[in-house]
């Protein structure tokens, strides 16, 4: 189907559908009819499965889920139009749910296996499209009137992944298991395997032999197997001066090479480029083990013209890298993730530009603006200085590539290209620049770009049908090796030539970073507040925002997520937005899969900044961008609010504190069974035990307690010798303490040493991390008998009011976008999250009704008495009349704040109360 046709189908489809859609009758048509007429699927019958059958054991009950599309696990959610998609519908079981708390209902009851990639809920009007890698964000909403335009952003329906991309996988992570074993085998050959100049050597001979087998494949060389059949000629017993030979001649120009050589070492052709250039390396004895795997495994039996050196690139250089090795091997950062970067911070301008000239329907004005187009693509420069195996490069390079090639062909018209012309391209890899402090990546990221750059250039001579050169090498990528926080960028590429910075700086938490790395950070953010807690990635973000003062260049980095959640956010982008940065584009937090063996989930954002005021773009959980007037520190689509650490509530409200913390070597904290043992034993110690709750005990009912001697007799505990004992511990513990403050509270050693257990009444505990998977962190009740531990916050003297507000979605909403998280779960703050919440100012009448939800939550909870709140919160379990009874809270307190329940979407209720937080500040200024 050609683009007219495509266009077409869509026009047809959508007029179709427009005056129509009964969720009975009409739903099996309307999906088939879509992935048949608009996504060219020929048998859609074959690809989607209707009314599919499940099965819910607690109810004994059969469930059918409305449509299913196995390749790409989509379960699809059809009502009827009309129907509200936000809204609460009641069910069976007496509980009002969402049509997607519904879908999400029947995904549970799925097999492991067919666990929904997505989500979407349909109306026949709207798709609402739910990314369940991240199930609590907004949906995409796809219009049924927008098709035409917005088809793509269905794509996900009937593509699992491009299968070439899978293909260039699949082929460059078999090339890494062959250059591991290769490695090894290489490795038990050297004398000193450990020492730094045979890892030098072992590295590079085998970056050479990479490249020679590459170059066979590919027809670098000339012909095929060429190397192959050189080494075969010279045989196992020569293999190593083979190589030597071989290694001088490709460093050689012709007219300089030994006039006796040799025919076939003469045949080979000059290189240049320096990958042959250091006759230094050491180069063990090549057995006939090794002689096998170059010959029959690497070069007979594998075909390296396949590769993609944008991933092999990285997982040639993690299989060689002693340290990730040891960490399980290869990895790389995927094609689709790169693209999450590159995409908005350049490529998809260039894209529609070019879009916009091909347009152009006068052909003279069009092959100018072509011919202009052209030079721009090979003005662009580019630094990434975290290159590592030059990934983010090597794919630019290649995106460029691909654009010039197509404006090469209609430039050429398909034509043979002759004379002064007969090399069109202008893009160069010396368009690119990185900085990297492994030597060894540095090699990586070149030879990776060579690699790019001959595969690209073939694709150019099947449009020009003429043979191009592509040795000996003529451009090279500067790609320094350093430390990136210590050297002057400006020294590897000036800033006055740059275009772009991007790339995906090292994760390392402020608590892990070595000495070096926090003298690093040190040295970069000099000035800044609580440096130390800061990630090492935030040292590229100053270093970026300096480089790029006073320029158009536009920067974007990979991330870890805490750089924009709780004190990191204000401490870092605080300063920023102070020089006049602007956050650009954003991707909210995902998972950062490598391919290592061991698989590190790394939970990151994008970035995109400069300081060029353009309309904001922020990135949905389908990888789509919406425009947005702006985008703040917290990557949330709200107005920019420096929310800094407060000791007091910025409202009314109870102050919140930590638990109490023991600091006691365990000696204050009994399991159950030393509980009832010490009661045995001593049963005067039952007025000194109470129940001790930390965040886990009070989510999951689990039982721990503690001894509890404020206020003690000492007479009576003198009668408790084991009691005595563990006092003694205490203080024993507390004296061996390096930290002076522990010691100091020796002195008191039958006490807590910090107290914050209030002494009448209930609290409100709030558990200090909970999982992100949930909706609401889970708070509630406690007596003041029932110790806090320091892993819990607590609320004295709050009321029904204050519990029914946090347990809001209002709040939730809140905490979300501001609290640290601890990789994915969240990390409550009473400094950040609850002491800058704005609150309602409600009438007698709100706050009534909010105190009535309020207990509604806690009856609906009282129903099931043998579920643990970590049970009751699951989305997955959540009984029917909790979830209820949390959506008239919030109903309740989103009234009290004068939202519209309607039309409020959590980013525009984050929205509204930063707009809050802002006058309440102001207010303080005053």
């Amino acid at each position: 189907m050609n683009k007219a046709e495509k266009r077409q189908a869509i026009i047809d489809f959508i007029a179709d559908w427009t005056d129509r859609g009964d969720e009975k009758q009409d739903a099996q048509n309307f999906w088939r009819q879509l992935l048949q007429k608009v996504f060219d699927v020929p048998d859609p019958e074959n690809a989607v499965s209707f009314e599919y059958k499940v099965k819910n054991y607690q109810t004994d009950t059969t469930i059918f889920i409305d449509a299913y599309i196995n390749d790409t696990k989509v379960l699809i959610e059809q009502k009827s139009c009309g129907v509200d998609l936000k809204k609460g519908y009641k069910q069976s079981d007496g509980s009002l749910l969402t049509p997607f708390q519904q879908a999400r209902r029947y995904a549970g009851l799925l097999p492991h296996n067919m666990n929904p990639r997505w989500i979407v809920v349909c109306n026949f009007r709207e798709f609402h499209i739910h990314n369940m890698n991240q199930p609590n964000a907004e949906p995409e909403i796809v219009r049924l009137a927008n098709l035409e335009k917005e088809y793509t952003r269905l794509q996900f329906l009937v593509d699992a992944g491009n299968e070439n991309l899978k293909k260039e996988m699949e082929i460059s992570i078999k090339a890494g298991e062959i250059v591991g074993i290769l490695y090894d085998a290489l490795y038990k050959q050297y004398k000193n395997p450990e020492s730094e100049r045979t890892q030098k050597s072992l590295n590079a001979l085998c970056v050479r032999l990479v490249f020679c087998l590459y170059a066979e494949d590919a027809d670098v060389f000339g012909r095929h197997l060429m190397f192959h059949d050189y080494m075969e000629r010279r045989g196992a017993g020569n293999a190593r001066n083979a190589l030597i030979d071989l290694f001088r001649v490709l460093d050689q120009k012709p007219e300089e090479r030994d006039p006796y050589l040799d025919d076939d070492l003469a045949a080979f052709p000059y290189v240049n480029g320096g990958l042959f250039s250091d006759e230094s390396i050491e180069i063990p004895r090549i057995t006939d083990e090794i002689f096998s795997l170059i010959l029959r495994n690497a070069s007979e039996d594998f075909d390296w013209s396949e590769i993609s050196p944008t991933i092999f690139g990285a997982v040639f250089e993690s299989t060689l890298n002693p340290e990730t090795r040891r960490k399980g091997g290869m990895h790389y950062t995927s094609i689709e993730n790169i693209h999450k970067v590159i995409d908005p911070l350049f490529l998809d301008d260039l894209k529609q530009e070019f879009e916009e000239i091909k347009a152009d329907p006068i052909e003279k004005t069009r092959r100018a603006k072509l011919e202009r187009f052209h030079n721009k693509l090979a003005s662009l420069t580019f630094l990434d200085p975290a290159a590592g195996s030059g990934n983010f490069l090597t794919e630019t390079y290649l995106c460029l590539r691909r654009l010039e090639n197509e404006l090469i062909s209609l430039l050429s018209g398909g034509q043979i290209v002759f004379g002064l012309a007969a090399n069109p391209i202008k893009v160069s890899i010396s368009q690119f620049y990185g900085i990297e402090i492994n030597d060894f990546a540095v090699t990586v990221a070149k030879t990776a770009l060579w690699i790019a750059e001959s595969q690209m250039m073939k694709e150019t001579e099947n449009i020009v049908h003429m043979p191009l050169d592509f040795l000996p090498l003529k451009t090279n990528a500067t790609i320094v090796e350093g430390n990136a926080l210590r050297i002057d960028w400006d020294d590897v590429v000036p800033r006055d030539r740059l275009n772009y910075i991007m790339g995906n700086p090292p994760f390392v938490g402020g608590m892990n970073m070595s000495p070096d790395q926090k003298n690093d950070i040190t040295v970069v953010m000099k000035g800044f507040k609580a440096v130390g807690e800061l990630d090492y990635v935030a040292g590229w973000y100053q270093k970026a925002a300096d480089f790029m003062n006073s320029t158009a260049v536009k920067s974007a980095f990979v991330s870890t997520n805490s750089i924009c959640q709780g004190q990191q956010a204000t401490t870092l982008w605080s300063s920023l937005f102070s020089k006049g940065c602007i956050i650009n584009f954003a991707h909210q937090t995902f998972i950062w899969d490598s391919e290592a063996t061991i698989k590190a989930h790394v939970h990151c954002i994008i970035v995109g900044f400069s300081y060029l005021k353009t309309e904001a773009k922020l990135f949905d959980s389908l990888g789509k961008c919406t425009l947005v007037p702006n985008i703040n520190q917290y990557l949330s689509a709200a107005p920019t609010a420096i929310i800094d650490s407060r000791s007091k509530p910025i409202c009314d409200v109870p102050p919140i504190r930590f638990g109490s913390m023991p600091r006691d070597g365990g000696g204050f904290i009994l399991s159950e069974d030393e509980k009832n043992e010490l009661l045995q034993n001593e049963p005067l110690s039952a007025e000194w035990i109470r129940l001790y709750l930390g965040a886990e005990e009070f989510l999951k009912n689990k039982k721990r307690y503690c001894l509890w001697l404020l206020n003690a007799n000492p007479s009576d505990i003198a009668k408790c010798p084991t009691v005595k004992k563990r006092i003694r511990s205490v203080r024993d513990f507390r004296l061996s303490s390096v930290a002076a403050g522990t010691r100091k509270f020796a002195d008191t050693p039958a006490l807590f040493c910090q107290i914050a257990q209030p002494t009448a009444g209930s609290y409100i505990p709030i558990p200090k991390t909970s999982s992100g998977r949930r909706k609401y962190i889970p708070m509630g009740f406690l007596s003041c008998d029932v110790i806090a531990s320091d892993l819990l916050f607590l609320i004295p003297d709050a009321t029904l009011y204050h519990f029914g507000v946090l347990e809001s979605n209002v709040h939730m909403a809140w905490m979300r976008v501001v609290c640290g998280r601890l990789k994915s779960d969240y990390r409550y703050s009473k400094d950040i999250v609850y002491n800058n919440f704005p609150w309602p100012t409600p009438t007698d009448a709100q706050r009534a009704k909010i105190e009535q939800t309020a207990q509604g939550i806690l009856d609906a909870r009282a129903l099931y008495p043998d579920s643990s709140l970590a049970d009751l919160y699951d989305e997955l379990t959540m009984p029917p009349e909790l979830r209820t009874a949390h959506q008239r809270n919030d109903r309740a307190v989103m009234e009290a704040y004068g939202m519209s329940i309607k039309d409020t979407t959590e980013s525009s209720c984050v929205a509204e109360l930063m707009w809050m937080y802002r006058e309440l500040t102001e207010k303080e200024g005053n």
